[in-house]
């Protein structure tokens, strides 16, 4: 998976506030949101670690598809499954905080209370498996690197830093080319730290399936190309006993085993081919795990509730293409997507329709636009849509009848206003040509969907086909944006920032490898992420978004998928995990195996098959 599609995962913005009584600077042992740390300076572990938790076991999980490479930095190849866990940050992220981090490889955290620049003062424990110790150089190679050869998405990530600079053996100072960006001192915290002593002799830029020297958790003990790769825990890893470690990191080895098929895959795990599998296929995860085993209580299926904002999944409409760069033709598109029934017949009616790119948050769009977001709107108001004055977006709602008429024949007027008008069956648009629609997948899990679909658009005379590739020309068409639609999705957090740059703004979108899919070049989508980048409070950030929020949805990009609050995991009965569940996602480093449940499993297993 390329650093672009993980970035999804990661993004997320933050404010310092300084403690009463701060004056000129702020040093401390990690730095909040908004408001104060949850965790003081001496503490002990994470609430959702067990520091009690045994260490050893092992642990197979799922790959999908493929990989070429163990560099996950750059744009070329497929990293590999998990290839994380070898690698240490600056700081750690707490997950039961909306935005908070804490020292790991950096001992403090020191900034000014205009954040013009962020200072980090390294554990002089900190080493690298080779014993070498972590130095402020190493830093400043990783972020030079990362910025001259690394994968665009960085350079969207770290755009407002001007320089970088080792100041002392253990200390390295950011600064910044703005002093508005309250996010880049958090960020800069989530750098990844690469050996520059072993990176010096090799090509950064090129793939590789060398086992990387790290300063992690793990360590990478086996290479299957393309099939599985294996990770070793490091028994005497330098930072077990830091708070933000202590309980996590408990088994001894993971394997991922790597599957181009999800029913196949499925088929494995019920076999216990591997050990844990997140499911996100509604009928999956309502009839697919029947089994012997499932009924004995040797796999447990598990939802667990979150916190997160769900972003936006959807069909991702390509803009660059001609046929999709008129609005109503793609506002047409959403009318023909018919939700209620592929919920009820190919759901069990388990989701919610998506109206926002900040859904499941306070970010999301709602009502009319307060006077602070029009503050943001009005000068863009000739080239916005008029309804991004008005109340917050709705997707269409049909009958559910799989063909609703009405919504069919707003899509038809809509595409005849557009200059689309059916000849012999066919959707034929102002310049002749019949609209024909690929939808590229890797993926056969949304086929069913997809058919679902195209059986509208055959309505609408227009000729939908699906086109499955695997994942690695699937990454290589998306970096290079070559498709019509795809299945995609553009992850939030709490408090968006700097990657929404790559989201969605005019520059993003001529760069290859950007997550601006869609295409976007809009002046007020620019305007209005410079907002969310720069606004000086939680307020502003909450009023920023949501008018972006406005812009981006009524704009019509997407045709919106749906959502859940909560993850499905199904695994094999061996695991044990803490009592306490993190607010904001699941944390499968804080579980463990439990030797008396694996015992017990596997007797009830031999027993199974007897």
């Amino acid at each position: 998976m390329g650093l672009a599609r993980w970035l999804l995962a990661v993004c997320a913005a933050a404010t310092l506030v300084l403690p009463a009584g701060a004056q000129d600077t702020y040093v401390g042992h990690g730095v909040a949101m908004y408001g104060d740390l949850k965790y003081p300076a001496d503490f002990q572990h994470f609430e959702y670690a067990d520091p009690a938790a045994p260490k050893g076991g092992s642990a197979r999980y799922e790959g999908y598809g493929s990989f070429d490479s163990l560099n996950p930095y750059i744009l070329k190849g497929e990293s590999a499954a998990g290839i994380a866990l070898v690698y240490d940050t600056l700081m750690e992220q707490a997950q039961d905080e909306p935005f908070s981090e804490y020292g790991l490889v950096a001992e403090t955290i020191e900034m000014p209370a205009d954040r013009s620049w962020v200072a980090f003062t390294l554990r002089p424990e900190a080493r690298w498996h080779d014993g070498v110790p972590i130095t402020a150089a190493d830093v400043v190679f990783t972020f030079n690197t990362l910025m001259e050869k690394g994968d665009p998405s960085y350079r969207y990530y770290y755009h407002d830093v001007a320089s970088v600079e080792a100041t002392g053996e253990r200390t390295v100072k950011f600064t910044f080319s703005t002093a508005n960006n309250r996010e880049l001192p958090l960020i800069v915290g989530q750098l990844p730290v690469l050996p520059k002593h072993w990176w010096e002799t090799r090509d950064f830029a090129a793939t590789s399936l060398e086992p990387p020297l790290g300063s992690g958790p793990y360590r990478v003990v086996a290479v299957d190309p393309g099939r599985s790769i294996t990770y070793q825990r490091v028994p005497d890893y330098w930072a077990k006993d830091l708070p933000v470690a202590r309980g996590r990191f408990n088994i001894d080895t993971i394997r991922y085993d790597y599957y181009r098929d999800r029913n196949v895959s499925l088929e494995a795990f019920k076999a216990h081919e591997f050990d844990l599998r997140v499911e996100n296929v509604a009928k999956v995860w309502a009839t697919g795990y029947d089994s012997p085993a499932l009924k004995a209580g040797l796999i447990v299926k598990a939802e667990i509730p979150n916190e997160n904002p769900s972003g936006m999944q959807g069909f991702i409409l390509n803009t660059r293409r001609p046929m999709f760069a008129d609005r109503r033709v793609r506002e047409a598109l959403t009318l023909a997507f018919d939700f209620e029934w592929v919920n009820k017949n190919l759901f069990y009616g388990a989701y919610t329709r998506t109206n926002s790119y900040f859904a499941n948050s306070e970010l999301a769009a709602a009502g009319l636009p307060s006077e602070a977001e029009l503050a943001l709107l009005e000068p863009f108001r000739d080239e916005l849509p008029p309804e991004v004055f008005g109340p917050a977006y709705q997707a269409p709602v049909s009958d559910g009848s799989g063909s609703d008429r009405a919504n069919l024949r707003r899509a038809k007027a809509l595409l005849a206003e557009a200059g689309w008008t059916v000849q012999d069956g066919a959707l034929v648009g102002p310049d002749g040509k019949p609209m024909t629609i690929e939808f590229l997948e890797y993926d056969p899990a949304f086929e069913r969907v997809i058919g679902a679909y195209l059986q509208n658009l055959e309505r609408l005379g227009i000729e939908g086909t699906i086109r499955q590739v695997d994942s690695a020309q699937y990454e290589k068409r998306m970096e290079t944006f070559d498709f019509d639609v795809v299945v995609a999705s553009f992850g939030q957090s709490l408090s968006p920032g700097n990657e929404q740059r790559n989201f969605w703004t005019t520059a993003a979108a001529d760069t290859e490898g950007s997550n601006n899919l869609i295409g976007i070049k809009s002046r007020a989508v620019d305007a209005l992420v410079d907002a969310i980048i720069n606004a000086p409070d939680r307020a502003s950030l909450t009023v920023a978004c949501r008018a972006l929020d406005r812009v981006l949805t009524w704009g019509q990009y997407v045709v919106p998928h749906w959502h859940l609050r909560f993850s499905r995991i199904a695994y094999w009965d061996k695991f044990a995990m803490p009592a306490v569940t993190p607010r904001y996602g699941v944390d499968l480093q804080a579980w463990w195996i439990d030797p008396a449940k694996e015992a017990s499993l596997a007797a009830r297993e031999k027993g199974l098959q007897e």
